[in-house]
This record gives C-alpha cells, structure tokens and sequence, in this order.
C-alpha cells in the first residue's frame, strides 16, 4: 500500500509540473484576414477624409461598339455639402456626321435614348461601389459574405464579396498585403431596369500622402455594347 501511495504521489507531482499548453492545447490565432480587413477600412476613410481636401481634372469616354462617340473633361472637387462639383472644360468632342431622316432617323433617336438611358443608369452604379463603403465591408465580413485569400506572388490579399449592393452581385478588392491600400476593384452586377449585365474595373492610384484614388475606371454594359471609360488625373490640393 506505501509502494502503491508513492507512485500516486509521484503522478500528482508529475501533472502539476506539466506545461499548460500539454494539459489544454491553445487556441488557434486569429485569422490574418481580419487584420487586413479592418486596415482596408481604416485607409479607406482617411482616404476618403482627405480627398475633400483635392481638386482633378476627370476625363470621361464613351464608347459604342468599340468606337468612341464622345469624350469631356471636367474640373472636380467636394463642395461644403460633401458632393462632388463638377465643372465643364471646354467643349465636349461629340461624333460628327449627318442624322438619317425619316423612320431611320427615328430608329436611330429611340436606340440613342436606350443607350443613353442605360449609359446613366450603369455610370450611377459607379458611385454605389466606389469607393467601396467600410460599413457595408464590415456588415459582409459579419455575415460570411467576405472571402479573403493569402497574399499572391505579387504580394497582393483579395477580398471577396458577395451580394455586396444587391442578391446577385459580387465586389472583389485587389489588397497590397504590405500597405493594406487598395490596387484595383472589379465588380459583376446588373441594372436594375432591364437587368442588363454591367462589369466594373477600376485601378487605384496614391497620391503623395498615401491618399488612394480612383486612377482609371472602366464599365462595359455588354447587352448595349456600350463601354464608359473614366480618368482622374491632376490632383492638388484646393486653392494650391
């Protein structure tokens, strides 16, 4: 009985000695995913904070059939209510040539109205995902919506969205793994009058300040083989 209370003795001590990670393993550490979640909306606000503090020149390009119909440039910059302002430069470059009379030439009107309806209404979804909102992120990442991948031989995170905007569309985000700033955006979604397919690729920029910007838009309605090009160059700062 002696023999047998000291090697019980001998096992007590023994268990007490162990290390707590040999009783209990740990728990796993937090995915990186989130991390670099949460530094996207973060840059996207200070971002989008500073930006009211610019002025730049957009450059808009409107395509059919791969042919350019027009182009305009303007002058941007946020007014005191937080909305874009946007000022003409010079005179829009609109496609020359004479107008078909007659049935031909109404055809033509009403197939111009469509496009022009559809132009409107694909060039107004631009503004619901760029830039992308950190709330609607975040509601993505607390519902499951959110996919994110390991960084790529570029060194680059993709973030992916589902049902970002609406049931049927998905977001995904281009990530620099290093700075967490945004390098491109590419979006599938649908107009919501005829349901046309719109595609969505845009390219961001930094500015000197670690500012992100919007560089280069591009959106291709492929039911009206329209396609809209857009460009933001030449920021300074207001009143530079």
């Amino acid at each position: 009985m002696a023999y047998r209370g000291v090697w019980i003795v001998a096992l007590l001590l023994f268990a007490r000695g162990l290390p707590a990670a040999a009783q209990q393993p740990a728990a796993p550490p937090p995915p990186g995913g989130a991390d670099h979640v949460a530094a996207l909306k973060q840059s996207l606000q200070q971002s989008a904070a500073a930006l009211r503090t610019y002025q730049w020149v957009e450059t808009t390009r409107i395509s059919v059939k791969g042919e350019e119909k027009a182009r305009t440039e303007k002058s941007c910059y946020y007014g005191a209510d937080g909305k874009v302002q946007k000022s003409p430069i010079g005179a829009p470059v609109q496609e020359e040539g004479k107008k078909p009379r007659g049935l031909r030439g109404k055809i033509v009107e009403n197939k111009k109205e469509e496009m022009t309806a559809a132009m409107k209404e694909a060039v107004a979804l631009v503004k619901e995902y760029v830039p992308p909102d950190p709330a609607r992120i975040q509601a993505a990442k607390d519902q499951g919506r959110l996919t994110l991948t390991p960084p790529d031989a570029k060194g680059q995170v993709r973030i992916t969205i589902k049902d970002y905007l609406k049931p049927g569309d998905s977001l995904t985000l281009d990530v620099n793994a290093a700075t967490n700033r945004l390098s491109s955006l590419t979006v599938a979604t649908f107009t919501d009058s005829a349901k046309d397919a719109v595609g969505l690729n845009v390219a961001f920029g930094a500015l000197q300040d670690g500012t992100v910007y919007a560089s280069s838009v591009k959106l291709d309605v492929t039911a009206q083989n329209l396609a809209v090009g857009i460009e933001n160059s030449g920021y300074r700062k207001v009143g530079g």
